[in-house]
């Protein structure tokens, strides 16, 4: 009697053998460099929304605008992750892939 169930689960494990390469496409280096470019122009628009979201915070502040002081603390807290989201991305993207190649 076959087993489906098990040739399904043995056709699973199969091992196509990729793995990640540079230079195997041309304009990697220009794919590298726009990325690196909308990192920058990110970085660049979050010290931007920091800068608005401190404002409207102490504008909200002074003012006694509670529902604007709110505001600008939630802009500041996330221009903040932003920032270090947009700052670790490679890092983060090199874990999990480091982290991916080990599993067999």
């Amino acid at each position: 009697m076959p087993f489906p169930l098990a040739d399904h689960v043995i056709q699973l494990a199969f091992d196509p053998g990729i793995s990640p390469k540079g230079g195997g496409l041309p304009g990697l280096a220009v794919l590298k460099n726009v990325v690196n470019t909308i990192n920058m122009f990110g970085i660049i628009a979050v010290v931007g929304a920091l800068a608005v979201s401190l404002g409207v915070w102490a504008w909200g502040h002074h003012t006694g605008g509670h529902q604007a002081e709110a505001n600008g603390k939630k802009g500041a807290v996330v221009a903040a992750g932003a920032a270090l989201g947009l700052g670790a991305a490679n890092g983060i993207v090199a874990f999990f892939s480091t982290l991916g190649s080990q599993v067999q």
